[in-house]
């Protein structure tokens, strides 16, 4: 199942759980992907491409609730 939904920073720090600008500041240094899309000077990034991002990246255990 492919998801073409665009995400913005938003859209991103909901999904891995963090503020807004933990994920600016991880596109800052380097840590986020290339966006996919750049629409009147913000970037945006297809869903599945911050799933593979999130699945890769260091220190992914997974989080769970406890």
């Amino acid at each position: 199942m492919t998801d073409r939904g665009l995400w913005s920073y938003k859209e991103i720090a909901a999904h891995i759980q963090v503020q807004t600008d933990t994920v600016r500041s991880y596109r800052k240094h380097g840590l986020l992907p290339p966006p996919d899309r750049v629409e009147g000077g913000k970037p945006y990034w297809y869903a599945d491409t911050i799933r593979t991002w999130v699945a890769s990246r260091p220190g992914n255990r997974g989080r769970r609730a406890d």
